[in-house]
């Protein structure tokens, strides 16, 4: 992989992407997606049909710098998620890095609706939701040892979710979709980083990278590009 900007180099193994992509301390939100060219972000349903082994290293890589990572529950159901140890080859990137081997996963559902017996109904978990939400569903999944977070009457209530994440110490929330979430993400003005694969591909699929428009137009500063096998890798700072 090499870096087109903003100083032209080599980007040569995990540990050089990970100081490519390394925070500074304290709070952030960052939106990590691939799209084509036309703005799709799935193929027949999944993103696996965009990615290459570039893409899955930077995925990687994202996950082994971030405190948490915040999904919504479609995509974590779609994509088969499950829980993160640290015999995990992304277990032994972090502690290479310094960072504790397990990773929580939170579950963004309205609904609540993760459910016991799901591969992400375990211990370490965190399902973000509503108090609208079925209680017993709630409980049930309590019970399982989710930790549950009540964020919002109605609805999630996205700014109040991160300072529960932060809370618990879980400060730099890495998202992985999806689009719903990132445009409610960027609607409350909580988006600091857009870190966008651009597969080289043309795809024509219904889910795109933003299922609605914005009532406003958010511009984004580029940070940072790189690139392997035809595949850009820009990281886009939002400035809330």
């Amino acid at each position: 992989m090499r870096r087109l900007f903003p100083e032209p180099g080599d980007v040569p193994d995990d540990v050089a992407l990970a100081e490519a992509y390394r925070l500074p301390p304290g709070r952030s939100l960052r939106m990590d997606f691939i799209a084509s060219l036309d703005g799709s972000i799935a193929v027949a349903g999944r993103s696996e049909g965009l990615q290459s082994p570039g893409d899955q290293r930077v995925f990687r890589v994202l996950r082994a710098l971030a405190d948490v990572v915040l999904v919504g529950h479609g995509t974590a159901s779609a994509e088969g998620y499950g829980p993160v140890g640290p015999g995990s080859a992304l277990g032994r990137l972090r502690t290479a890095i310094g960072r504790a081997p397990e990773l929580p996963i939170a579950v963004v559902s309205r609904r609540a609706s993760l459910a016991p017996g799901d591969r992400l109904a375990v211990p370490g978990t965190l399902l973000i939701t509503c108090a609208a939400a079925d209680a017993r569903r709630r409980a049930a999944l309590a019970d399982a040892g989710v930790e549950v977070l009540v964020c919002g009457d109605a609805d999630v209530d996205l700014p109040r979710a991160l300072d529960a994440l932060a809370g618990r110490g879980l400060a730099q929330v890495t998202c992985e979709g999806g689009p719903q979430l990132l445009r409610t993400a960027l609607a409350a003005g909580v988006v600091d980083e857009l870190d966008l694969s651009l597969s080289p591909a043309l795809v024509g699929d219904r889910a795109r990278l933003l299922d609605a428009p914005l009532a406003d137009v958010v511009r984004g500063e580029l940070r940072q590009l790189l690139e392997e096998d035809g595949v850009l890798f820009a990281r886009y700072g939002l400035g809330r």
